[in-house]
């Protein structure tokens, strides 16, 4: 058993300015919704993305829950999903009764095959959620076409994808609707949270009133117009999203300069490549990748096994959706890419605040050097 420190998979990169807004949350004693950071988080993050507003809300599983209830989405409806990506993705789906149909991933940006996608439509396809995998932009004048050609609503899974680029333009601004994700271990956190951002005002105004248990605004009665949900971000974790944002640009160059090391060190490891970037986006690495080569010397589990013993947190990707219990009734899908991956797959430490001496341990394991 090693007894080196661990190095971790993701984690957050704090400092003085997250426990100053904290204090003063306290101080003001205004710690749930509706307080100072909420909006002044909502404000920078609209203007970041050039949008003149934007929604706070408890998580990236609320902010997607929210896009597809306000996109009218409903029973009888599918929705195109990648099969690579996060559970939550196809949850928000089922939430509203709408069908989940699978869709397999490009090998190589990990993103929704839009061949596919095309061949999957049918007379009940409303709406495509676009998935930016582990923050790699998906080809999203691709994806806008097939949506323009069918009339379809793009869903813009960005949870993983805060900082990253698709020609130039900011992910999660290039759908109907963008969503994103303040989890412990993604880019920026909250300690959870996520936000929501959608090309129409008259739209991301029913998300706000949805997620405010669509209380009608105006008066002191308790006067709910619809079903809404209980999605309202407080005060305290406003507080540390937006000290975490204010640092974005910071963060996100961090894990390039980490990923273009890991790409120039592992060029030449046996039987290994790093995750390949596409000269149309720029990515801003939440979880870097290897894949095993299918001759390689090491499988996927002989490869954690090692990362394991030197101490090093490492994750296999994500279970293809089609294989997991969860959506045993849907469509029988195959997805062979999506497959591979799987079994081929695995995230690195991929913190801001990765030390170079925690990078040396993760690359001499990673190059078969111990």
């Amino acid at each position: 058993m090693t007894s080196l420190p661990r190095v971790p998979l993701s984690v957050p990169t704090m400092g003085e300015r997250e426990a100053e807004y904290l204090r003063a949350c306290i101080d003001e004693n205004w710690v749930a919704s509706k307080g100072r950071f909420v909006r002044q988080f909502e404000e920078l993050f609209a203007s970041i993305h050039d949008h003149p507003q934007a929604v706070s809300v408890t998580s990236g599983t609320a902010a997607l829950h929210l896009a597809c209830v306000a996109l009218g989405l409903g029973p009888g409806d599918e929705v195109l999903v990648p099969a690579l990506t996060f559970t939550a993705s196809a949850n928000a789906v089922l939430y509203t009764g709408a069908t989940a149909v699978f869709v397999d991933v490009d090998p190589g940006t990990f993103t929704i095959d839009i061949e596919q996608a095309a061949a999957k439509l049918s007379g009940r396809t409303r709406a495509i959620m676009v998935v930016h995998l582990y923050g790699h932009p998906a080809d999203m004048d691709a994806v806008g076409e097939l949506a323009a050609a069918h009339d379809l609503a793009v869903i813009e899974d960005a949870t993983e994808a805060l900082g990253s680029r698709y020609r130039g333009r900011l992910c999660g601004t290039l759908g109907d609707v963008g969503c994103f994700s303040f989890n412990g271990n993604k880019v920026i956190t909250a300690g959870g949270g996520g936000m929501v951002l959608a090309r129409d005002q008259a739209r991301l105004d029913h998300i706000r009133h949805l997620s405010l248990q669509s209380r009608v605004a105006g008066t002191s009665e308790y006067h709910h117009d619809g079903i809404g949900f209980n999605y309202a971000l407080s005060n305290l974790q406003a507080a540390v999203g937006l000290a975490q944002l204010e640092r974005l640009d910071e963060f996100v160059a961090r894990r390039r300069a980490l990923a273009e090391r890991y790409a120039t060190e592992l060029a030449g490891a046996p039987g290994l490549s790093f995750t390949i970037e596409a000269p149309w986006s720029c990515s801003n690495y939440w979880l870097m990748s290897v894949l095993v080569e299918p001759a390689g010397s090491r499988s996927r589990e002989e490869l954690m096994h090692a990362l394991a013993g030197a101490s090093i947190e490492a994750r296999p990707f994500f279970t293809p959706l089609p294989q997991l219990e969860a959506y045993a009734g849907a469509e029988p899908t195959d997805v062979p890419v999506a497959r591979d991956l799987h079994h081929r797959g695995v995230s690195i430490p991929s913190s801001a605040s990765l030390s170079r001496e925690q990078q040396d341990r993760v690359i001499a394991v990673l190059a078969g050097d111990r």
